[in-house]
C-alpha cells in the first residue's frame, strides 16, 4: 500500500473568475496533478482559499443562475439566485461549484472536507 502525502495549497481568489478557480481546486482535491494518481484512490491535497468575498463572475450569473432545493413534499421546490446565496454566504457558491466538478464517487465528501474556505 502506498503512503499518501498531502500538501497544502493556498489560493488567492481575489479578482479570479469562479469557474476557473473551481476547476483548479477540483484538480488539486482529486490529486490529478500528481504522478501517482489513481482514480480509485483518494490521493488529493489540502486546498485553502482566501479572499472569497472578492470573486469575479462572468456574464449575468448573479442574476440568472438559480440554485434549487427540494424538501421532498409536494410544492416543496425552493429556488434562489446565485446573487442571493453569494450575499448570504460567499463560501457556499464556491463549495457548490467545486462539488459539482468532482466526480460522484464514494469519497467525494472526504475530498470536500479538505477544502478550507476563509
Amino acid at each position: 500500500m502506498k503512503k499518501i502525502t498531502r500538501q497544502k495549497h493556498t489560493i488567492d481568489a481575489q479578482d479570479k473568475v469562479l469557474g476557473i478557480i473551481a476547476t483548479d481546486i477540483a484538480t488539486l482535491l482529486r490529486g490529478k496533478n500528481k504522478v501517482e494518481f489513481e482514480p480509485n484512490l483518494d490521493c488529493g491535497d489540502v486546498v485553502e482559499v482566501k479572499n472569497i468575498d472578492k470573486l469575479r463572475f462572468s456574464g449575468k450569473k448573479l442574476d440568472q443562475k438559480k440554485y434549487f432545493h427540494y424538501s421532498g413534499y409536494p410544492g416543496g421546490l425552493k429556488e434562489k439566485t446565485m446573487g442571493e446565496v453569494y450575499d448570504k454566504n460567499p463560501a457556499e457558491v464556491l463549495q457548490r461549484a467545486v462539488r459539482e466538478m468532482l466526480p460522484p464517487i464514494k469519497f467525494r465528501k472526504e475530498m470536500l472536507k479538505r477544502l478550507i474556505i476563509q
